[in-house]
């Protein structure tokens, strides 16, 4: 058993620092920005609630977090009562949050100069793999310290890799993200078709879904994309910041992204709908407008 600090209690960190807790059997703080969530979270899962970052992490094994870009990071790392002010040496900190590969080379930068460690570790796999334990966790970092970690992480994951140094868990997210885009539209454009050329869609995915064109998208999200509902997973918003990163990254190593570009700005016109809390799927709600 580890002792260990969560910060932030959102869709997706709510559900990981239950299973930190209850399956991994670790000893969890919470913090979260609005304390009525910890309070709920404590109430649910057991366990401790601390009112500032810095109080969750002081004299804690493993710190977490899984905020909602890289400014809240820092504000809950180097900010005020941030988490670095009281970590022990020694001591790893673990990022979930999808952020820059820039802010996770910065923080690192930060942790080793203070004597600790820190691992940038994105997920893929949405509300539904937080919930169920089952994430993807792509770690950037230290080959030693991943293993300290790697036991503790697999309590929210059912894959956790090395991608390489501080930014490749980040890096690799970006290339989750930028394929995910392209799928997306791809289906979106494919059940679109389908239905303007009369065709009954549940049997076309039967049929293609057992081919190339196959993916998770089209398992997982035709039957709600078909009957135009889109409650089902990560938002718009939350895409197009990724995607932004995404973008941004392109821009700094030469990378040349132009369906990502395009597609980032049709979830911007699907915000303009008035969908910015609909989930990826919603690009075939353009379509049809």
């Amino acid at each position: 058993m580890a002792s260990v600090a969560f910060l932030g209690l959102g869709v997706m960190g709510y559900p990981m620092a239950g299973h930190l807790k209850n399956k991994g059997g670790h000893d969890v703080t919470v913090y979260n920005r609005t304390e009525e969530k910890a309070k709920k979270w404590l109430a649910q899962h057991g366990g401790a609630h601390a009112t500032t970052p810095a109080e969750a992490a002081k004299d804690k094994d493993f710190v977490f977090a899984c905020v909602g870009n890289d400014d809240d990071l820092r504000s809950v790392t180097t900010g005020e009562h941030g988490a670095f002010l009281s970590m022990k040496k020694g001591a790893v900190f673990i990022d979930n949050t999808t952020a820059s590969a820039e802010v996770a080379r910065e923080l690192a930068a930060e942790a080793m100069a203070r004597g600790f460690h820190f691992l940038d570790a994105p997920v893929s796999g949405g509300q539904a793999g937080a919930e169920n334990g089952a994430l993807t966790v792509m770690v950037g970092g230290e080959q030693d310290v991943f293993d300290r970690a790697r036991p503790v992480i697999e309590s929210f994951a059912r894959m956790v890799g090395l991608m390489g140094p501080t930014g490749a868990g980040q890096l690799t997210k970006m290339v989750n993200q930028i394929c995910i885009a392209g799928l997306v539209q791809g289906l979106a454009e494919g059940i679109h078709f389908g239905k303007q050329a009369g065709l009954d869609i549940e049997k076309v995915v039967e049929v293609i879904s057992k081919g190339a064109a196959g993916s998770w998208q089209m398992e997982n999200r035709h039957k709600t994309m078909n009957a135009g509902k889109y409650d089902f997973g990560f938002a718009i918003d939350w895409m197009r910041k990724d995607l932004g990163i995404c973008l941004a990254e392109a821009d700094r190593n030469g990378a040349k992204l132009p369906v990502t570009a395009l597609v980032d700005q049709f979830y911007k016109d699907v915000q303009a709908m008035g969908g910015r809390r609909w989930d990826t799927s919603s690009l075939l709600a353009r379509l049809e407008k």
